[in-house]
């Protein structure tokens, strides 16, 4: 039987989890930090992006409203915007720089941005690899085949790919974001621009954690699986 609870695991986890709380802290810090400073232009989150697309050759995008905080993304497939309503309505830097690095997605897209082309494609891999991964690994684990339990620890492995892949996807987007702000004449300042680095700056720190997660995870399953071949 397998143990309900493994020590080991929080071992392998503990970095991935203070890492994941650091960037947690960190991007809320900046977020609530610039959220309070109003940008020069007065314009909100919806404002900045309706400028940005129409500048950029965007205008066929669909805004829309979505709950929550900081729940803003770019959906590829129906070429849609959606902004939370903190960032839709507020005219501060935090929010201009969300919706800009929103509209890199955007941008990606248009472009068919080989990175973002292929985190689109790993994405059902990754989904059915991670849930059919833990599933032959436990098994394998428990009837005490090795070659499955290893084939669940490959499957898993897609995860690590796959955030990977996302952050240059991520710091590309904020680095449009920037060059647009900068070219249609948002960023007014270099207080401003020291504003939007910021926040963009501490959301990647977010794709960092997930990396070191996802990394340790499968460094777990793997000591897991190959600790028990060698007691066989």
């Amino acid at each position: 039987m397998l143990p309900t609870f493994d020590p080991a695991y929080l071992i392998f986890m503990f970095p991935a989890l203070l890492l994941g709380m650091i960037a947690q802290f960190y991007i809320n810090n900046q977020y609530r930090k610039w959220s309070h400073v109003q940008n020069r232009s007065g314009m909100s989150g919806v404002q900045v992006a309706q400028q940005l697309m129409n500048n950029h050759g965007m205008g066929n995008l669909t805004l829309k409203g979505i709950p929550g905080q900081l729940t803003d993304h770019y959906d590829p497939r129906n070429k849609t915007l959606a902004l939370s309503q903190g960032i839709a309505l507020s005219p501060s830097v935090a929010s201009m720089a969300i919706a800009a690095h929103e509209l890199g997605h955007a941008q990606q897209d248009k472009e068919n941005y080989l990175p973002m082309r292929l985190r689109s494609a790993l994405v059902p891999m990754v989904n059915i690899g991670t849930s059919l991964g833990w599933i032959l690994i436990m098994i394998g684990l428990l009837i005490q085949l090795s070659g499955l339990a290893w084939l669940g620890v490959i499957a898993f492995s897609g995860g690590v790919v796959f955030s990977v892949v996302t952050l240059p996807v991520e710091l590309d987007a904020s680095r449009r974001a920037r060059a647009m702000l900068k070219s249609s004449g948002l960023i007014m300042n270099q207080d401003e621009d020291r504003g939007v680095k910021k926040v963009l700056n501490a959301a990647a720190l977010t794709y960092v954690a997930a990396i070191v997660t996802s990394l340790m995870q499968l460094m777990y399953f793997a000591s897991l699986v190959g600790g028990r071949s060698r007691r066989r």
